[in-house]
C-alpha cells in the first residue's frame, strides 16, 4: 500500500521563487490507481472509496478503455475528491455526508444530486515506472501532459461534467490566496518546485496554511479527560457555546490556562472544571460550521477586553470574510423584524449563497429592487449604476441607461450594503439581442392555489422529457413556480423561443382549462394559474435563482430538484434560515445548468413546431 506524502501546517505561506502554489480543497485525500482491469480509490488512511463514488469510479473506468490512455497504465495519481462550489473551494458539508453514507440506493442518488470531482494534483506513476523521485515541476508537467493528450480540465471547473481534473500550481501565492479568500476556501498548499515526492512522510518541503479567521470569546469550562478548554460568545443576553479548542498553544500557556481557570472555578465534577465568564481569549478558525468552529487554535490570551465585548455578532462578521474593498455601514439595521433579519444577516447569506448566485448575475443587465428601510419602508426600483458607486462596479450601457452587472464579489456586496434585497436579470447576456434560456412563469393567484403550479410545471416537465430538453424549476420566492430550459448563446431569437413557449403554454390550457390560463388581466383569471409564455421577451426580467424576495417571511427564489415538485411543496418553506444548509447539505439543483445549455435539441423541437 502506498501512502500519500503529508503536509506540513505553517501560518503564513513561504516565499521565494522556489516556491509553486495550489488551491487546498476541503475533501478526502485521495490515491488513484488506474489499470486495465482494476480500478481503485485509496483513501488516505488506505481504504477503498469505490462504493462511495460511483460516478468517478464509471468515468475512470470508461477512461481506461481509451487507447489514448493505454500507453500510461498502470497509472497512479495523488489527488483530492471533492465536491465543487467554486474553483477555490469544495463543500465540506456534502463531502462528509457522501463518505459516511453507505446505504447503495442513498449513495446512488447523491452521486446524481451533488456529483464528486477527482482534482488530481500530483503523479506517483506512469507507464508502469515510478516518478516519485522527479522534481514536483517535473511531475506536474507530466501530469498536465496526459491530461492534455486525454483532453481533461486543465484546472477545477464547476461548470464541467468531466469528474476527473487538474489542479494547476501558480508561482503568484499572495493573489492566489486572496482569489480563496474571498471565496471563503479552506487555504493554499505551498510546495518546492524541486521537492521529490516522499510517501507516507511529513517534511517541509509541502506546506499547508489555511484561511483562519480569528475571533474573541471566553472560556466556560476545562474538560479534564480530554484537554479541551470550551468556549462561548454573548448573544445578547445569553451565553452561546461555540466549540473547544486545544491545539495551538505552548507548553507554558496551557499549564497558565489551566492554573487560571481553576482558580477561578465555580464548579467542578468528574469531567470538567467549570469557570464564570471572563477568562478571554483570541481563537484562530476555519469556518463557523452549524453554529460552531471548526478547527479552533489558540492564538493569545485576550487581557484587554471584557466578556461583553466577545459576541455573537462579531464572530459572525469574523467569518463573513467580507471584502475589504467594501464599506459596511450600519450592519445592525433591520431588515426582517419577525423573524428578526438584519443587513449583517444579508451580508452573510449573500457572501455564502455567492458561489450559486453569481454565475446567473453574470454579464446581465441587472434590475435591483431597493429597500433602503427594510420590509417595513418604501422600496424603489434601480437600474442605473449611481455616480458614487466604487470603480469595481461594472457597468454596460444599454438604451441610454448605464445597468450595473455584477460580475464579483465586491460588487454583490456592495449592493447587499445598498439594501439591494431583489435582483431582476434577462434573459440574454450583455451585448447581445439572444436569449440564453427560457423561462416560464406559474403565477397562481394566491399561495392557496399553489398546488395547481405544481401541476403544471410536471405537466412541462412531461413535455420537455418527451422533446429530450433538459429542465430545471425553481420557487419563485413568492407564491409561483419557475420553469427553465436553458439554450446554447448567440443561437435562438425571442422570435423562435416565443413559437415554443405560446405552444407549451396553450397546451396546458387545453389539457387542463379549469387550472390553467392565459389571460393578462387578473381580474379574468378566477382561480387559474397564470401561465405566463409573453414575459420571456427582450427587455423583460426574471427573479435570479437565489434572490431574496420582499414578502412577510426572508423567502429565497430557490432551485429545487424535480423530484420536490410535490403535492407537499409549500411556497413559504425556502427562507434564508434554511437556504444555506440545504445548499450544504444536498447541493445545488442547478448545478448542471449551464453544462446542459449546449447540448439541447432545440432546432429539433423548432422543426417539429413548424410542421404543426
Amino acid at each position: 500500500m502506498i501512502k500519500p506524502m503529508l503536509l506540513t501546517l505553517h501560518r503564513d505561506p513561504p516565499v521565494g521563487e522556489e516556491w509553486g502554489y495550489e488551491v487546498k480543497y476541503d475533501g478526502f485525500r485521495c490515491l488513484v490507481f488506474l489499470d486495465k482491469d482494476n480500478i481503485t480509490l485509496q483513501s488516505r488512511n488506505g481504504k477503498s472509496l469505490n462504493n462511495h463514488f460511483p460516478e468517478i469510479i464509471d468515468f475512470l473506468e470508461a477512461l481506461v478503455q481509451q487507447d489514448k490512455l493505454l500507453q500510461f497504465i498502470p497509472l497512479v495519481l495523488d489527488a483530492e475528491l471533492t465536491i465543487l462550489t467554486s474553483p477555490w473551494k469544495g463543500n465540506f458539508t456534502a463531502i462528509q455526508k457522501r463518505g459516511r453514507t453507505k446505504t447503495k440506493e442513498t449513495v446512488l442518488d447523491l452521486a446524481q444530486s451533488t456529483p464528486a470531482t477527482l482534482l488530481a494534483f500530483d503523479i506517483l506513476k506512469a507507464s508502469g515506472k515510478t516518478l516519485v523521485s522527479l522534481p514536483f515541476q517535473t511531475r506536474k508537467a507530466k501530469l498536465k501532459e496526459i491530461f492534455t493528450l486525454l483532453d481533461l480540465p486543465l484546472s477545477p471547473n464547476t461548470y464541467s461534467s468531466v469528474p476527473l481534473q487538474y489542479v494547476p500550481y501558480q508561482l503568484n501565492g499572495d493573489m492566489l490566496f486572496k482569489k480563496i479568500k474571498e471565496n471563503h476556501g479552506e487555504g493554499i498548499i505551498a510546495k518546492k518546485t524541486s521537492s521529490t515526492y516522499q510517501a507516507g512522510k511529513r517534511t517541509p518541503d509541502w506546506i499547508k496554511i489555511k484561511n483562519f479567521r480569528n475571533i474573541s470569546c471566553f472560556i466556560t469550562a476545562y474538560q479534564k479527560d480530554n484537554g479541551y478548554f470550551h468556549v462561548a460568545v454573548m448573544n445578547q443576553d445569553r451565553i452561546l457555546p461555540i466549540g473547544l479548542f486545544s491545539h495551538g498553544m505552548s507548553s507554558e500557556e496551557r499549564r497558565a490556562l489551566i492554573a487560571v481557570v481553576k482558580e477561578n472555578s465555580k464548579n467542578e465534577d468528574n469531567l470538567f472544571v467549570y469557570v464564570e465568564p471572563g477568562i478571554c481569549v483570541e481563537l484562530y478558525y476555519l469556518e463557523l460550521y452549524q453554529g460552531q468552529l471548526r478547527h479552533p487554535e489558540f492564538r493569545r490570551f485576550r487581557f484587554d477586553i471584557q466578556v461583553k465585548d466577545c459576541t455573537w455578532n462579531s464572530l459572525r462578521s469574523s467569518n463573513l470574510d467580507l471584502p475589504k474593498s467594501v464599506q459596511i455601514t450600519h450592519p445592525e439595521k433591520p431588515l426582517w423584524e419577525e423573524p428578526f433579519f438584519s443587513k449583517l444577516d444579508y451580508l452573510q447569506y449573500l457572501t455564502e449563497a455567492s458561489p450559486f448566485l453569481l454565475p446567473f448575475l453574470k454579464n446581465r443587465l441587472l434590475t435591483v429592487i431597493r429597500y433602503p428601510h427594510g420590509m417595513s419602508g418604501e422600496k424603489f426600483y434601480q437600474k442605473n449604476r449611481p455616480d458614487y458607486a466604487p470603480e469595481y462596479v461594472e457597468t454596460s450601457v444599454n438604451d441610454g441607461i448605464h445597468y450595473i452587472v455584477c460580475n464579483n464579489l465586491e460588487t454583490l456586496v456592495w449592493l447587499g450594503n445598498q439594501l439591494a434585497i431583489e435582483l431582476h436579470i434577462p434573459f440574454q447576456k450583455t451585448g447581445s439581442l439572444l436569449p440564453c434560456e427560457i423561462v416560464f412563469d406559474l403565477d397562481p393567484p394566491s399561495e392557496k392555489f399553489f398546488a395547481n403550479a405544481v401541476i403544471g410545471a410536471l405537466m412541462m416537465k412531461e413535455i420537455f422529457d418527451q422533446l429530450q430538453l433538459a429542465s430545471f424549476v425553481k420557487t419563485s420566492g413568492r407564491k409561483g413556480l419557475q420553469v427553465y430550459i436553458p439554450l446554447p448563446e448567440e443561437t435562438f431569437t425571442y422570435e423562435q423561443t416565443r413559437k415554443f413557449t405560446e405552444f407549451v403554454a396553450n397546451y396546458l390550457v387545453s389539457k387542463e382549462p379549469e387550472l390553467f390560463t392565459i389571460e393578462r388581466l387578473k381580474k379574468n383569471r378566477g382561480t387559474r394559474v397564470y401561465v405566463d409564455f409573453i414575459q420571456h421577451a427582450e427587455g423583460k426580467t426574471i427573479i435570479a435563482p437565489y434572490s431574496l424576495r420582499e414578502n412577510s417571511l426572508p423567502t429565497v427564489a430557490t432551485p429545487l430538484n424535480w423530484s420536490e415538485v410535490n403535492q407537499g411543496l409549500r411556497p413559504k418553506q425556502f427562507t434564508v434560515s434554511n437556504v444555506l444548509e440545504r445548499l450544504k447539505e444536498k447541493g445545488d439543483p442547478f448545478h448542471s445548468y449551464h453544462l446542459k445549455q449546449d447540448r439541447q435539441p432545440f432546432d429539433k423541437v423548432l422543426s417539429f413546431l413548424d410542421q404543426v
